[in-house]
């Protein structure tokens, strides 16, 4: 009995050192993943952007940017004072105008099945959206950042219209 569960252990552990030679690169670190090996794109989605203020009448919120190009392209513009409709009762969303001087956003957008409070995304490439409640979703958007504590949004944003600025701090 005790020879056969040494010979399961000896097995697990050939396999899963067979599992990290796999993954391992000449360094010892994980490989570096390949273009076009199905691996999932995390490069939109690094919270490295820094930060944004987001001022709803009295009070403020700090928004974690992301690392991309969207997000970019967005710091650009700020400070910005916009006037954000309602929207299904969840969200709050400015169509930016389009000028020769200020065309659309890049964009890369994808499902993230689910919005959570606070999320801020770009719908399109023209259309900013800060999400109050959190719920499943089939749309697809490119993610800008999202508030670190968004406790108090849905009460700040209220119903209706509302002047939202966002800046750097």
């Amino acid at each position: 009995m005790q020879a056969i569960n040494k010979a399961r252990i000896s097995l697990i552990l050939l396999f899963l050192i067979g599992i990290m030679a796999c993954t391992m690169n000449n360094n010892g670190g994980p490989s570096p993943a390949v273009p076009g090996n199905n691996e999932p794109d995390t490069t939109s989605n690094k919270p490295l952007g820094g930060p944004v203020r987001i001022r709803i009448g009295t009070t403020s919120f700090i928004a974690t940017l992301q690392d991309n190009p969207t997000v970019t392209a967005f710091r650009a513009r700020l400070p910005m004072t916009v006037s954000m409709s309602e929207l299904n009762g969840n969200e709050k969303l400015y169509n930016f105008p389009t000028s020769p001087n200020a065309g659309p956003l890049p964009t890369n957008a994808s499902n993230p099945r689910t919005i959570t409070t606070g999320d801020l995304m770009l719908y399109g490439s023209t259309t900013l959206v800060l999400f109050y409640k959190s719920f499943p979703t089939s749309y697809s958007y490119t993610r800008l950042g999202r508030i670190d504590n968004p406790a108090g949004l849905e009460a700040a944003l209220g119903s209706g219209s509302v002047t939202v600025s966002l800046e750097l701090p």
